[in-house]
């Protein structure tokens, strides 16, 4: 099942002649399901995919609009988390599959077809916070200064001299 749904993002370049081509594809909660290790359990919107292919290489430009469920590091609530993330990878033709950089792989000369699903997985995974905060608990987070003082007024000398002990003004005479 979970193999079959991400056949779906399957592109035969093979076959594409050079040039740009279009695609569309719906992401829902089988998407999410096909990877077992995955944070996410719900999930639906869409990706479109701009493949552009030269002689020496293919250029995915990515644009990903989802809304996946997330669950609250503070309350563990679940509620809905929307993503909207852009992404470019390059995939050059060369002779062996080998991973250059996070942007950039190289893939066989003869591979006849690519799929998208992991690249648009991990897309997904990049763009979810560190830290998932409800909604509702995000103006909490608006404030972060951190507040050394008490709101009472600080003591002023005069005060502090009054209730300094004698023998104590004594020896600060002898400054």
């Amino acid at each position: 099942m979970a193999r079959s749904e991400l056949d779906n993002f399957n592109i035969d370049v093979f076959k594409l002649k050079s040039g740009d081509h279009d695609y569309q594809f719906q992401i829902g909660n089988k998407f999410f399901d096909a990877f077992p290790e995955s944070l996410i359990d719900k999930g639906n919107g869409e990706v479109k995919v701009t493949l552009e292919k030269t002689e020496t290489f293919i250029k995915l430009n990515t644009h990903i609009e989802v809304t996946v469920e997330l669950s609250c590091d503070r309350s563990l609530d679940l509620f809905d988390h929307p993503i909207n993330t852009d992404n470019e990878i390059i995939l050059k033709f060369g002779d062996e599959e080998e991973e250059i950089s996070e942007e950039i792989m190289i893939i066989p000369r003869d591979r006849q077809r690519i799929n998208l699903a992991q690249f648009i997985y991990e897309f997904i995974m990049i763009s979810i916070p560190m830290k998932k905060l409800h909604p509702r608990y995000n103006e909490d987070e608006e404030s972060d200064e951190i507040i050394y003082t008490s709101e009472t007024m600080p003591d002023t000398d005069e005060d502090q001299n009054e209730d300094i002990d004698p023998r104590w003004q004594k020896l600060k005479k002898l400054k």
